[in-house]
């Protein structure tokens, strides 16, 4: 006797099924498609740039376009003016331009010859700065400590939630260089470190250096990110204030730092 998946009513019955089943998820598929919309809203600050790049494109490409049209040199006798001319005269007025002067530090690129430069100068005078240092016991605006941690964020992938370090950073719990002077670490977000350091009575030897992340932002958030870790983690000290790290906007551009350009707490 012959089983019944043998059968070819039965053959025919289960392809009729999933042919049903395929043209179901067709069908659905393409409702989706019909009746879904884009929800997504514009943004207008993307559209002023974009409306701003086309502006310029349109320039260039009229710029362009002139410079390689026809033109009737005199009167009868017109001309197009030979590549070779149009080029030369870009490549002039490219040469006659003046660079324009480095407005801020943030502009200076690490490693050129202004960085160089400004890192033979002779340092900046960090007496004043860290005279400026609040006494130990001064009350800390719960705000400051609010957006020092919020800042603090970006720094807990390699020191650790909890300030504990690891093998890309090093330990901010405990460390006499952020409860020491506040001209070390106001430089450090500046100028990053690298290289081994002394701490807690070891020399730690981070997988990379520390890039100044954080030199972008204003003196206040650098000072109140500056404050929590010295008060946080069991850490206790003076805040930094925004004045301090003002006076030291100076180091940004400069090398990396080492342990030898640090002020030993």
């Amino acid at each position: 006797m012959s089983s019944t998946s043998d059968n070819p009513l039965s053959r025919f019955s289960a392809f009729l099924w999933a042919l049903g089943v395929f043209s179901l998820f067709g069908v659905i598929v393409l409702a989706l498609k019909l009746f879904s919309s884009d929800t997504s809203e514009h943004n207008p600050l993307e559209e002023a740039a974009a409306a701003k790049r086309y502006d310029v494109r349109k320039t260039v490409d009229e710029a362009q376009k002139a410079g390689f049209a026809y033109k009737e040199v005199e009167k009868g006798k017109t001309v197009q003016v030979p590549p070779h001319d149009v080029f030369a005269s870009l490549g002039s007025s490219l040469v006659s331009q003046k660079p324009a002067a480095v407005q801020n530090d943030a502009q200076i690129v690490p490693g050129g010859k202004i960085a160089e430069e400004k890192a033979n100068q002779a340092g900046p005078d960090l007496g004043p700065v860290d005279k400026l240092t609040p006494a130990a016991d001064t009350a800390i605006d719960p705000a400051v400590m609010a957006k020092g941690q919020a800042t603090f964020a970006m720094c807990m992938a390699c020191h650790g939630p909890a300030g504990e370090g690891g093998p890309v950073g090093p330990a901010l719990a405990g460390s006499e260089w952020v409860t020491g002077p506040v001209s070390n670490l106001i430089r450090i977000q500046f100028r990053g470190l690298q290289g081994p350091i002394h701490l807690k009575g070891a020399v730690y030897t981070p997988l990379a250096p520390m890039t100044p992340i954080i030199a972008t932002q204003d003196d206040e958030t650098i000072a109140a990110v500056l404050t929590f870790i010295r008060n946080s983690f069991g850490n206790k000290a003076a805040p930094v204030i925004p004045e301090q790290v003002k006076m030291l906007r100076s180091e940004l551009g400069k090398p990396m730092l080492t342990e030898a350009d640090l002020i030993k707490p």
